[in-house]
């Protein structure tokens, strides 16, 4: 088995470790997906791969929130560590506002 190009850390929080991948995160049916890239983080605009294997042909990895080996529920409130040491609140009550996706931690190396 080849490893995951992300971690799950505690109840809400993922972190991103492989820079060549970037993480397509999908939260349910009713939120939009969110990519997640060693730069940062943002909406994600284009169609979403039907797949895993169509992820990886476009360098993503379909992270599914709802599925049992991530965090097996829906999310409002998620926390994502970029490879470049920034954590992102991703606050999906405020989706269309500014406050959807806003840096929560900057560390510096």
């Amino acid at each position: 088995m080849t490893e995951k190009p992300f971690l799950v850390s505690g109840r809400n929080t993922l972190i991103h470790k492989i820079r060549k991948l970037d993480l397509l995160v999908v939260n349910g049916e009713d939120h939009p997906p969110v990519v997640v890239t060693h730069k940062g983080i943002k909406e994600y605009a284009g169609k979403v791969p039907e797949n895993k294997r169509e992820a990886k042909n476009q360098d993503m990895e379909l992270v599914d929130v709802t599925s049992i080996d991530v965090f097996g529920e829906e999310k409002i409130l998620l926390f994502v560590q970029t490879i470049n040491g920034k954590e992102y609140k991703i606050d999906y009550s405020k989706h269309g506002t500014p406050l959807f996706i806003k840096i929560h931690q900057e560390n510096a190396f």
